[in-house]
């Protein structure tokens, strides 16, 4: 087994004392942790980040990416910030709802001093084939190719919580946000749900969030309810041929 090198990692107290504010605290930690020992003269940066879903506020400021991109800058770079489409219903599966989110939420180029490229284009559909060397699952990574023709990325992550894979990182910041709409399709391929038919309660609920058109109500049972009377319930099923796995029903 090949012996690795311990990752070094930075951190710093946010809190402010006397004239140090905390984006400059946050030039100074990513200067200490090398960002000045990287050639960024006249070549194309993509800062990775999440904008955020309107209404969610489980993203990052926007000050921050005007800190990163404002190092970048100073050290010859070209910053640009970006993230791909989500797969999922929501404000970001198309690039011009996706850059009205991020405008939404600050991130407007005159906030950060930068502009936003959603990488996979208008409808997640420009994406470069990365090979995946002994790849099991996926043979070719779908990324966006914006990502990929960035001369440098940097992945100014956020940590989030997830009920079946813990903590999500930088790892999943560029492993599934830089995936294209048909990139995140492969990743969630495997686990398509399926409806537990004696329990659902036909509230449609599932068929409402799903932006695939891949449940469906045909097949009918019988409940019983608490009075002792019974009624007939319509009962979902899903369609794995039209569902992507985006866990949304769930």
């Amino acid at each position: 087994m090949a012996e690795t090198t311990p990752a070094k990692v930075y951190f710093t107290n946010l809190r402010s004392y006397g004239r140090e504010s905390q984006l400059d605290k946050l030039k100074r930690l990513i200067r200490r942790a090398g960002i000045d020992q990287i050639d960024f003269e006249n070549k194309f940066v993509a800062i990775k980040l999440h904008f955020g879903e309107l209404g969610n506020l489980s993203f990052l400021r926007p000050n921050y990416a005007r800190a990163v991109a404002d190092v970048v800058k100073e050290l010859g770079g070209k910053p640009f910030l970006t993230d791909c489409n989500t797969l999922y219903v929501g404000s970001r599966k198309n690039t011009l709802e996706h850059i009205d989110c991020a405008y939404q939420n600050g991130f407007t180029p005159y906030a950060t001093g930068c502009h936003v490229i959603i990488a996979d284009g208008l409808k997640g559909t420009d994406e470069a084939l990365v090979p995946v060397k002994n790849g099991e699952y996926v043979k070719e990574a779908k990324i966006g190719q914006a990502l990929m023709d960035a001369d440098i990325v940097i992945s100014l992550t956020h940590f989030k919580g997830h009920e079946q894979a813990g903590f999500g990182g930088c790892m999943k910041n560029l492993g599934m946000g830089g995936g294209s709409r048909a990139g995140k399709m492969e990743q969630h391929a495997a686990g398509k749900p399926d409806v537990a038919a004696e329990k659902c309660i036909g509230c449609h609920a599932c068929e409402r969030i799903c932006a695939h058109g891949a449940v469906s109500f045909e097949d009918t049972r019988e409940r019983e309810l608490p009075n002792g009377q019974t009624r007939t319930v319509h009962v979902a099923k899903i369609d794995h041929d039209r569902c992507v796995g985006c866990g949304r029903c769930i």
